[in-house]
């Protein structure tokens, strides 16, 4: 006798929204539970085992990140078999909303979070603020949060001006400065790129006790795109549930930059700036000598023929 289908297996990619979300609720409905949360938000659970992920996503960012347009979570749940909480916004909002107020306070309320031997909160930009923020509502969590805001209070961050747009948004009412929610958490972890000012600014507000930083310079403002390309989120969330990810461990598999073209254009870019032309040909040389990069062979092609003219200074070919 066949099994039958996996709901989870189902691609959601090439849907309209309207599309997406009624396949969405089908299959949360079949493997756990949907609820609504107002004109905004939705939430989805799927019910497989002991550990708990719950993730913020918008479905926008699912539907560009996602080849199959599915929540981050699922591919837990098929892989290891994990338990998976959606927390889903149309655009960005923060989840600042009384209805998500509400949803977390009734699973508190329901023991939803005592059934978990482990849970992770998850989540990126105005996800990864949000995932910090709720996390209060299951103690001991653990919390991976890539670029958060801590809060935009324009009153303590007025100098981050990116999302004027929000400062009418209350974030002082219930859940709403994220580094002290985190103080609930067993542990925190905020990725972020020290280069960029607003994110480490940011970044500097969540210090705590239980709170990790884990660094990614010369990685740039998509922090989320870039783990996803060189395929270490996946590890990275997956340590986290297994009490098992620290600096270290985020060291080791941050090592998958040296191969990643996004990562090393930007790393020559930047000395190409800071005209330090020998740096940047070492690196070139390094990356051609290693792999296929026809960008980075031109650069030093470039740079090869500027120093045959003498207009600038680099390491002498070897052999």
């Amino acid at each position: 006798m066949l099994d039958a289908p996996n709901p989870l297996d189902t691609p959601l990619n090439g849907l309209k929204k309207a599309e997406w979300l009624k396949k969405f609720i089908e299959i949360t409905e079949e493997t756990g539970f949907f609820q609504p949360l107002g004109d905004r938000h939705i939430a989805g659970f799927v019910d497989e085992g002991p550990v708990l992920l719950v993730s913020f996503e918008s479905i926008q960012g699912i539907q560009a990140l996602s080849d199959t347009a599915q929540p981050l979570g699922w591919d837990f749940a098929r892989a290891l078999g994990w338990s998976h909480l959606a927390v889903v916004s149309d655009s960005d909002t923060w989840f600042r909303d009384m209805n998500i107020y509400g949803f977390f306070d009734r699973l508190i309320d329901d023991g939803f979070f005592d059934d978990f031997d482990r849970i992770v909160f998850y989540g990126a930009g105005p996800c990864g603020y949000a995932a910090s923020a709720y996390s209060v509502a299951a103690p001991g969590a653990s919390v991976v949060a890539v670029q958060p805001q801590a809060t935009l209070d324009p009153r303590v961050t007025e100098w981050d001006d990116r999302f004027i747009e929000m400062r009418r948004t209350s974030f002082t009412d219930r859940y709403g400065y994220a580094p002290d929610m985190l103080d609930a958490a067993a542990k925190g972890f905020v990725v972020y790129d020290p280069r960029e000012d607003l994110d480490a600014m940011h970044a500097a507000l969540f210090t705590r006790p239980n709170v990790t930083k884990l660094r990614m310079p010369n990685m740039g403002d998509a922090l989320q795109s870039e783990l996803i390309a060189m395929e270490i989120l996946f590890p990275i969330l997956q340590a986290a549930g297994e009490d098992r990810l620290d600096e270290a461990l985020f060291a080791a598999l941050y090592r998958a930059r040296r191969d990643h073209p996004t990562y090393l254009r930007g790393l020559i870019a930047k000395m190409d700036v800071a005209e330090r032309p020998w740096l940047s040909t070492m690196v070139c040389r390094n990356v051609v000598a290693r792999m296929n990069a026809p960008r980075i062979r031109r650069r030093l092609d470039a740079l090869e023929k500027a120093a045959e003219e003498g207009l600038i200074r680099i390491p002498p070919k070897r052999g």
